[in-house]
């Protein structure tokens, strides 16, 4: 069983996470949850690795802090030991190490141990396994925690192989207190989080107080105003370390155990890095083998642990540690150190395991189809396994939703689908509000013109109709004098003046719909049989495309066919010349509406007049050929319908116009 404090080991701060899903990427417990495009980890399922604060830019990520309790601890106690972890030259490049133990020291510690002898310790455990179970039982290396704690949670049919033997810090810190007296406090120093936890372990109580990360060593070497060049060097505490100091790099196990790994054989085996240790283990579970020994590290080597504070390349961090092992193998007395191997023969390295199963169901088939239909993958060709998500495959990603580890809007691809129908759907929703809001100014415009309008044509129809009749009158009186061809003009006149003013009055009119059931079809063919027979269509050749399979619609057939007319007859007036009108029906099921359609041959319309082309009292005819009521009295009678009307058109390439009216519903009356 794990023990754990009660703040978890690494916590997101929200305001700082940004979705980049870096630390689901690199996270092998899977233990991260993305909530409201939030990443949280979770503490129960986080075998303290720290990749995810290794790999957060944002520094959203926060480790559980030691420093005050540290703090508290070196002023409590007189008998404080620092164990120091043996990758710290990566920690200090270019530091003489004795001016590092200086450092520390300064802090309060009276003793500064390297971790490095309990290193040397745990090697001769594994030797002495090894020989003990020659032919016997294989092992897995249980010197990285993160590597204990991810067997324990996700492999726990494995518990059993892991090595019964202390890590280095536990080693150490059993070594320290049996040289150095019970009653002294240790505190480890490295480069690992997971040690955080592992010091929390209920079968491991009372073996180390508390535990710092390198980067919270330089924090309080900075708070408490520690300058190593006003120190003097000083030497570490023993016992002093051999081959343990190789720990840190990848395979150092192996190598200060003298158990190297043969490529020729499958008996000692090492994987580090969270990709590779991943596999290891899957394979070691699944297949036959011969291996004695699986040596395993979460990261690449202790010198890349999350703990550090420097950022140098992987290789320049091996360097100094190299550098410093070479040193302290030729620095170590032999014959002292023999004496603390002997002494600490007897001292107990044994530790415990326990399965802490934390693996989660796995979706049916079904439910994963389900879920990969719902992302839009639909086919495997549609499983694009880009990765953006955090995982390495959609179905792993599919995966993790099932187990609420994830969200839909993690994938990038579905997101850019999602996306792209919001923006249509915006877009849609834009264009019926400019049509609404068009709709709304042209027909208070409308009503605002027909109310003047109304006004004026009554207040100049009654004269009107007094100069025609005595116009008329005087015209009979004067017959054959020279008068007559002047009353001629003014009777000609006065009848277009009163043509206006009808026109006026039709348009100012809120004429009632007398709507009946009828085929719009039928409508067209009586007009258009009617307007052949004109003389003014006699250059016109209409074409039909009636689809007979529209239902049939409520309207008023007598204002129908005053809208058909003068569509038709502006598309004549389009084409002096002669020309093409088409009229097209169609059924627009998605809208329950049928739309017609004239699309003439003729001159066009320009930019400048499209906008204006429905306004009362606009026209581009000669004057007195006519009042610009036409199209305004055709869109009134449209809308009274619920119907809309609209026109396309380019200078030269003739007009389209295309009428929509419901094919169910209410008709404003």
């Amino acid at each position: 069983m794990t023990g754990r404090g009660e703040i978890p080991l690494v916590s997101t701060l929200k305001e700082l996470c940004r979705m980049c899903y870096s630390c689901v990427r690199e996270c092998p417990a899977k233990a991260i949850r993305i909530s409201g495009g939030q990443a949280e980890v979770i503490a129960d399922r986080c075998i303290g690795c720290g990749n995810c604060v290794r790999v957060c830019s944002r520094n959203a990520k926060v480790v559980r802090g030691s420093k005050d309790r540290v703090f508290d601890l070196l002023k409590k106690e007189s008998s404080v030991a620092a164990l120091v972890a043996p990758s710290f030259p990566a920690e200090f490049p270019g530091v003489s190490y004795r001016k590092v133990v200086s450092m520390i020291r300064s802090l309060g510690f009276k003793y500064v141990c390297e971790v490095a002898f309990g290193a040397d310790l745990v090697s001769a455990q594994y030797r002495r396994l090894l020989k003990e179970e020659a032919g016997g039982k294989s092992y897995i290396g249980t010197t990285c925690p993160a590597i204990v704690f991810y067997i324990e949670k996700y492999h726990p049919d494995l518990v059993d192989h892991l090595a019964p033997i202390a890590s280095p810090m536990i080693a150490t810190s059993r070594a320290i207190h049996k040289i150095y007296g019970d009653d002294i406090s240790t505190v480890f120093i490295g480069p690992c989080l997971a040690k955080k936890d592992e010091a929390l372990r209920d079968d491991l109580a009372g073996d180390v107080d508390e535990v710092l990360t390198f980067t919270e060593l330089r924090e309080m070497l900075l708070s408490s105003q520690i300058n190593p060049d006003n120190l003097e060097p000083s030497e570490f505490d023993p016992p002093h370390p051999i081959k343990g100091t190789l720990y840190p790099i990848g395979g150092g196990l192996l190598q200060a155990s003298d158990l190297p790994e043969d490529l020729l054989s499958t008996d000692i085996v090492s994987a580090i890095g969270h990709k590779q240790f991943i596999q290891a283990i899957k394979e070691y579970e699944t297949l036959d083998h011969n291996t004695k020994l699986l040596e395993l590290n979460c990261c690449e080597g202790c010198i890349s642990g999350s703990g550090l504070s420097q950022n140098l390349p992987l290789y320049a961090r091996r360097g100094y540690v190299s550098n410093y092992a070479r040193k302290r193998v030729s620095l170590t007395d032999k014959t002292e150190y023999k004496k603390y191997i002997d002494e600490l023969k007897d001292i107990n390295l044994q530790v415990k395991f326990a399965k802490d199963d934390h693996r989660l169901p796995a979706p049916s088939e079904e439910e994963l189809r389900e879920i990969l239909k719902k992302k839009g993958k639909i086919t495997p060709e549609d499983e694009l396994n880009c990765g953006a998500c955090g995982y390495d495959t959609c179905i792993e990603h599919a995966i993790a939703i099932h187990r609420g580890l994830a969200e839909y809007e993690m994938c990038l691809p579905y997101m850019v689908e999602q996306l792209k129908k919001v923006a249509t759907e915006l877009s849609e929703s834009y264009k019926q509000l400019v049509e609404a809001r068009q709709a709304m100014v042209q027909s208070e415009k409308l009503a605002s013109l027909g109310r003047m309008a109304s006004g004026i044509a009554h207040e100049i129809n009654n004269p009107l109709t007094g100069v025609l009749t005595y116009s008329s009158l005087m015209k009979d009186e004067l017959k054959g004098t020279e008068y007559e061809d002047d009353l001629r003009v003014i009777i000609n006149e006065t009848m277009r003046c009163r043509n206006i003013v009808k026109g006026l009055l039709d348009f100012a009119r809120n004429t009632s719909v007398e709507k009946i059931a009828a085929n719009i079809n039928d409508v067209i063919r009586e007009t258009v049989n009617i307007l052949q027979k004109h003389v003014t269509y006699q250059n016109v050749k209409f074409h039909l495309d009636l689809d007979d399979s529209i239902p049939l619609i409520e309207f008023d057939v007598s204002l129908m066919r005053s809208v058909f007319n003068n569509l038709s007859e502006n598309a004549a007036h389009a084409m002096p010349s002669g020309g093409d009108l088409f009229i097209k029906t169609s059924f627009d099921s998605s809208k329950n509406q049928v739309v017609i359609v004239f699309k003439d041959t003729g001159i066009g319309i320009s930019e400048e007049n499209i906008t204006k082309i429905f306004d009362p009292f606009f026209t581009t005819k000669e004057a007195g050929k006519g009042t610009g009521l036409g199209l305004a009295v055709i869109y009134g009678i449209i809308e009274r319908h619920n119907g809309t009307i609209s026109v396309e058109s380019k200078e030269g390439e003739g007009a389209t116009f295309t009428i929509t009216l419901p094919a169910f519903g209410k008709l404003k009356l």
